[in-house]
Formats: structure tokens, sequence, C-alpha cells
């Protein structure tokens, strides 16, 4: 396996606050299809719009996360913002799809794309393990060499 390569930046963010923001997407991702809410999801989609392609700098997700890294006490980890930047344009993309497919009324090819960006939310949150790296460099990288 060759090794994994991410974008980087000299710009730095929190990675607890990442691993909160990847909780917090899971739970919107649920609680829509549960009470069938597509306001959450739009609301989600929303929120990755703004990490991903504006100079916005907290999100409305990422304040409540950085809100509960405070009350946690949670030990600051910086990381670079450029993985964190590409994994929400791919989050995005995945939302769009999503939002899409939900109000064309195809709920179980919205379910399917939901299932893969909570399983990845899910990486990120419970291991660490940043999916848009993993992308990045078997899918993005090959086509600039």
């Amino acid at each position: 396996m060759r090794q994994i390569v991410c974008p980087i930046s000299k710009d730095v963010v929190d990675e607890k606050v990442t691993r909160l923001n990847a909780l917090i997407g899971i739970l919107m991702i649920i609680t829509g299809f549960v009470m069938d809410s597509s306001i959450l999801l739009i609301a989600l989609m929303a929120d990755f719009f703004m990490r991903a392609f504006t100079q916005v700098k907290v999100s409305p997700i990422s304040y409540v996360s950085h809100r509960l890294s405070n009350a946690l006490h949670l030990k600051e980890k910086p990381t670079s913002k450029a993985p964190k930047i590409f994994a929400a344009r791919l989050g995005f993309i995945m939302m769009l799809a999503i939002v899409g497919l939900f109000l064309a009324q195809l709920t179980t090819a919205s379910m399917v794309v939901a299932g893969m960006l909570v399983f990845f939310a899910s990486l990120e949150f419970a291991l660490g393990i940043c999916m848009g790296c993993i992308i990045y460099t078997y899918i993005v990288l090959p086509f600039y060499k």
C-alpha cells in the first residue's frame, strides 16, 4: 500500500472540533431520515458549503462543536486545515446528492449515499481516519502526476 498523501496548508484547525463536527453531521443525517425532514439535510448541506467554499471562520456546526469541546475540556490538537476543507467539499457533494435524491423521493438511493457519508464521518469521529485523504491519494493525486 502506498503512502497516504493529504493536501497541506499552514492554516490549522482543532482536530477535536472536526471530530465533533463529524459526530453532529452523523446525528443530523440520521435524524433527518428518521424524521423525514429535508430541512435538517439542507441545513447540513449548507454547513458543508460554508466550511468548504467560503472564508467564514466558523460555521454553525463548527461553533457548536467548539463550544462542546470547551465544555468537555478537550485538549486542543492542531491539524492542517487543507485536508478538512477537501473533506468538507466531498461532504458537500455527497449532501447535494443526498438532498437531491431525497427531494426526488428516491429514498433508497439517498439512504445509500447517506450511509456512505455516515461511514466516512464515523471513521473521522471514532478513529481519526480522514477518507478525504485516502480519496485524494488514490483518485485526485494520480491526475496531477
